[in-house]
């Protein structure tokens, strides 16, 4: 099935509308934070509707990050042109997906950033992206395991709500979405918030994210 197919998906074309009218908030210039991004990959997949890309981080001692649930995307290179480029290239590094080739980049999401000070001083930059139904994944020794999940699961309210992690040793208690066994919190789960509220305009969840 062909790319076509998933931008002329009304809520893919709402996003993209949404993204080119009011693009995502750049955050404000800090020397002492690394940028890096993300891409939050969408395949329109026929009955089922819009599905979005999710991988598990593979576990490694050194990575912050391990073991969690993210996006495809990781910290600008020194090669990268643009962090739209960083984006691109993670995702085809991680995942195997080529946005390049057979994608299409929507636009950017505002830039997140950790709230917490045990973590690397990064800014994230979300960006939106969109690929045909059969594009098919090949995990790289970063990804434990790479997953859709349909935006219909991402909007049921009783997947949301307060639980505790594990990170770095630390149980914590955290605002989070539950799909399965996989558990999205921290600065995936407040992307997952803003494309939410891009597709819905307002969505009540919203306003239960305080990290």
């Amino acid at each position: 099935m062909s790319l076509d197919r998933t931008l002329a998906d009304p809520e893919v074309a709402r996003i993209a509308e949404s993204l080119g009218s009011r693009p995502g908030t750049a955050a404000a210039d800090d020397p002492s934070a690394r940028p890096a991004a993300v891409a939050l990959v969408l395949r329109a997949i026929e009955a089922r509707g819009l599905e979005l890309l999710f991988i598990r981080r593979a576990e490694y001692a050194e990575d912050p990050w391990s073991g969690q649930v993210a996006f495809p995307g990781g910290r600008r290179e020194p090669g990268d042109e643009s962090l739209e480029r960083t984006a691109i290239r993670e995702t085809w590094e991680e995942t195997g997906i080529d946005l390049a080739a057979s994608g299409a980049i929507l636009g950017a999401l505002d830039d997140v950033r950790p709230n917490t000070i045990v973590l690397p001083r990064v800014v994230v930059r979300p960006f939106v992206a969109a690929v045909s139904a059969d594009a098919q994944i090949r995990e790289s020794g970063e990804v434990a395991e790479a997953f859709w999940v349909p935006l219909d699961a991402l909007r049921e309210e009783s997947g949301w709500g307060e639980t505790e992690v594990t990170a770095r040793g630390m149980a914590m208690r955290v605002q989070a979405f539950q799909h399965g066994e996989h558990v999205v919190w921290g600065m995936t789960e407040r992307i997952v918030r803003q494309l939410l509220t891009r597709l819905a305009g307002s969505w009540r969840g919203d306003e239960e994210s305080k990290r």
